[in-house]
């Protein structure tokens, strides 16, 4: 693969992961979104997505589909996205001569991470792991107990102690996890 262009790895791992009916269906799923039939999709198309309209951190979801100053999204990155959430296939062995597939376990961790790090600075900080907190918890707990969670997070997960949650830190503190079950989501009717 050395020499080949990003965008061809890209394909060629998506491949990997969806099958050609996958694909298809994902198109559909697209193009029901994309109303305006633009062939791009904007932050607020994937409203008409109820899991995602539902879920208490589903605009950090929807803004993980966008890098900075994005504003619409091709089909391409919208697979490239959903494919962190297929099941990885443990069936077949790891060819390390190909990147590393976006529904690997340290890519799935890599996407949860970027939900908590806001400022993009590689770090959870308390002020972020607050905001994630209140918006999943939403009144169901008092802002005591939702800092003392926070805390309690952070002091646990610190291994360096600086009052913060690196990548390794956050991947360390959940070894024990099954995150293939945890990141899973349908999105193909």
């Amino acid at each position: 693969m050395e020499g080949m262009s990003s965008s061809i790895q890209c394909v060629l791992v998506l491949w990997l992961l969806i099958t050609p009916a996958h694909i298809v269906r994902l198109y559909d799923r697209f193009e029901a979104l994309d109303k305006e039939k633009t062939g791009h999709l904007r932050p607020q198309d994937f409203g008409a997505i109820n899991r995602l309209a539902m879920n208490p951190i589903g605009d950090r979801i929807i803004g993980a589909f966008f890098s900075p100053g994005q504003e619409t999204v091709d089909f391409h990155s919208f697979v490239r996205i959903l494919a962190h959430f297929r099941p990885a296939d443990k069936k077949h062995p790891k060819d390390p001569s190909m990147p590393e597939p976006v529904n690997s376990r340290t890519s799935k961790l890599k996407f949860a991470f970027q939900l908590y790090d806001q400022d993009k600075d590689g770090k959870i900080s308390r002020a972020e792991l607050l905001q994630v907190l209140r918006s999943m918890l939403e009144m169901q707990v008092t802002e005591e107990q939702l800092e003392s969670i926070a805390d309690r997070t952070i002091q646990e997960a610190d291994l360096d102690k600086d009052d913060a949650i690196s990548f390794e830190e956050f991947r360390k503190s959940l070894e024990k996890v099954n995150i293939d079950h945890k990141m899973s989501i349908r999105f193909l009717r």
